[in-house]
């Protein structure tokens, strides 16, 4: 049986054997280890004997490169050292790397797992206030202003977002796709008119490191103060093309002014209109639909015949304008 076709459970359970061997190569005596999200990544809560606490991430369905893997970890520790942010910082292994590749017998693959310090607090999750919500606009903004001017060394490399699937694989559109004709053709009519808009946008502005996943789940908040972590999709992209990502996980009118009111608190928004925004909110949820064509997660996958259906739906209003 593949890895794929494993439950979600015994996927854990392949990976958890695997999370002791790498946490070996740290030095940690360990005493627990507990898996608290199995989704896009896998990631353990690891207890050490003497009682300090880490996050243990194995990159499953991530397609990232160890040259990707280092310019996310380069992004966190600048963010560390050039401006007041709460980040679970990268731990290196006894050799020296901020991240460990290894191979993973079930999946018949090469994965790279990176250990954090463990970050305190709760996630903030689907449903945040609105004042939280004005925080995580501020944090955007300052992360923004942060890295302008920030330049990946050498021997990192993130990718481009002027890719419609920002250099993914393309699970659509690709050589193994399993759309049938007429959903193809609905999707390469949205992504010719979001390409154009992507197009004129980049005219406007210049490209910097963004984050590009930046929702309650990859945020905590303690005491007041938000925490932010899981840098696996950052790239080099327009601040819009951020802003748009946390945009689309907000449900409410009052979340998403919220959230623009709290960036502009910082910073100017970038110019954009509702249609641009449109585009920009319908590519994500394309990028989605690719990701659950792609998954091995079993009970992601089985989301992709409602939310295609419902994407499909959305490109239907979009395109008729």
């Amino acid at each position: 049986m593949s890895f794929e076709d494993l439950g979600n459970g015994q996927q854990i359970s392949s990976l958890a054997h695997s999370a002791k061997s790498i946490l070996a190569g740290y030095g940690i005596q360990v005493a627990q280890v507990e898996n608290i999200n199995h989704g896009y990544n896998s990631t353990f809560a690891v207890t050490a004997e003497n009682g300090e606490r880490f996050s243990l991430r194995i990159n499953v369905n991530s397609g990232r490169s160890a040259a990707n893997v280092s310019a996310e970890l380069f992004f966190i520790n600048a963010l560390a050292k050039v401006g007041n942010f709460h980040l679970a910082l990268p731990i290196a292994n006894e050799v020296g790397s901020y991240f460990s590749k290894f191979y993973h017998h079930d999946s018949g693959r090469d994965l790279i797992a990176v250990l954090f310090k463990w970050l305190d607090g709760v996630d903030v999750g689907d449903e945040p206030s609105e004042e939280v919500v004005f925080q995580i606009g501020s944090l955007m903004a300052r992360m923004h202003d942060a890295t302008k001017s920030l330049v990946l060394p050498a021997s990192a490399e993130l990718p481009v977002f002027d890719d419609f699937m920002w250099q993914v694989e393309d699970h659509l559109f690709g050589p193994n796709s399993r759309l049938e004709a007429e959903a193809k053709s609905k999707i390469s009519a949205a992504r010719l008119v979001i390409e154009e808009v992507i197009a004129s946008l980049s005219a406007q502005g210049e490209k910097q490191l963004i984050h590009a996943d930046l929702h309650g789940w990859n945020l905590k908040i303690n005491e007041g103060a938000l925490s932010v972590f899981d840098f696996d999709d950052s790239g080099i992209g327009l601040p819009i093309q951020d802003i748009a990502t946390a945009l689309y996980y907000l449900d409410t009118d009052g979340q998403k002014q919220a959230f623009k009111e709290g960036y502009a608190s910082v910073r100017d928004l970038p110019k954009c209109s509702e249609y641009q925004m449109s585009a920009l909110l319908l590519q994500r949820r394309i990028h989605l639909l690719n990701y659950l064509y792609q998954t091995t997660n079993s009970e992601h996958r089985e989301l992709l015949p409602t939310y295609q259906a419902e994407t499909l739906r959305r490109i239907d209003s979009f395109l008729a304008g």
